[in-house]
């Protein structure tokens, strides 16, 4: 494990990505779109058995109005207002079972864990249907509404991410002011992305962030989910400007240039997956304070436990 990078190394990936001109444009009309519905949280108790972590049904108005589905975790008993951590899910993955992922409530933090809308195959079950249309694209869900930026299917997840956010802190069990984001994977690179489109963050964990330099990531690994991407562009063989242009409004470089909050960030030297140099290029641009947890022997994997061990200490430090 290491966590230096040479200063040679973060100025290569610094100059290695263009973002499109109106990029702040698009996201704050897209967010300023989505905020005309009402939020409209309810929560709804669980019984769940356990006996140390309460938990709620959460829904909300993400993008379109349409309603998204989270777990909202808390210690047993807790009046708050506590520090939260709004937890994004792997690639294929859902907010799972309302007894899973007890790890942050049982640090003694909210721990809202919003669902991926469409995904719920991978390993956790979903309940949030993807209901807004995309046209043509290939299996998966990279290239879903790849033709174009309003169209593309992570717009509408970045949204629903930003609202659960807004979600997370309009909870009186919550402290506002001392909300993380943190995720692995494609829940990294959602975490990038929030961290890019919300000014006041306390803290972010992104481990082993997917989503991320695109332009690299789709010509560098053989390996789904980016591998989608890679068999669409096999058969539509004149749509790679296009696609690419698409990609730049929801890459993870793009957003970290204009994140602040302090992060911590993790790679594996032997992730197929999301290669480390589409990480580094996401961590050399983040503007905030930040740290990378290099991982030299592993894979997607990266460092499990230690990456939320690394996150707990992080957050401890930065909102308590």
């Amino acid at each position: 494990m290491f966590t230096d990078l040479p200063e040679a190394a973060l100025r290569t990936y610094r100059s290695a990505q263009v973002d499109p001109r109106d990029f702040d444009e698009f996201w704050a009309t897209t967010l300023s779109t989505s905020r005309e519905f009402d939020l409209g949280v309810s929560l709804t108790p669980v019984d769940t058995g356990l006996k140390t972590i309460d938990v709620w049904d959460v829904s909300f108005s993400g993008y379109g109005g349409q309603r998204v589905r989270a777990w909202l975790r808390v210690p047993a008993g807790a009046t708050g207002p506590l520090p939260a951590v709004v937890n994004f899910v792997g690639y294929g993955g859902g907010r799972g079972n309302a007894a899973e992922s007890l790890f942050w409530a049982s640090a003694g933090f909210a721990h809202l864990q919003m669902d991926t809308r469409g995904q719920g195959s991978a390993g956790s079950v979903g309940d949030t249907p993807d209901d807004a249309g995309s046209g043509p694209h290939g299996p998966g869900f990279m290239t879903r509404g790849i033709e174009s930026r309003e169209s593309y299917y992570y717009r509408r997840v970045f949204v629903d991410a930003v609202r659960a956010v807004e979600a997370a802190r309009s909870l009186p069990i919550i402290d506002a002011t001392r909300v993380s984001v943190v995720g692995g994977s494609q829940g990294g690179g959602i975490a990038l992305a929030v961290a890019g489109l919300v000014d006041d963050l306390a803290a972010v964990a992104a481990s082993v962030p997917f989503l991320c330099d695109f332009p690299r990531a789709v010509t560098m690994t053989d390996n789904d989910p980016y591998r989608e991407i890679g068999r669409y562009l096999a058969v539509h063989r004149r749509s790679a400007d296009r696609t690419l242009e698409t990609l730049s409004y929801f890459d993870g470089v793009n957003f970290a240039k204009r994140a602040t909050a302090s992060a911590i960030l993790s790679t594996a030297l032997m992730d197929p997956i999301c290669p480390p140099s589409t990480v580094f290029a996401a961590y050399a641009n983040y503007a905030g304070p930040k740290q990378i947890t290099v991982w030299p022997f592993n894979g997607h994997e990266g460092g499990g436990i230690e990456d939320e061990l690394l996150a707990l200490r992080h957050f401890d430090s930065t909102v308590r």
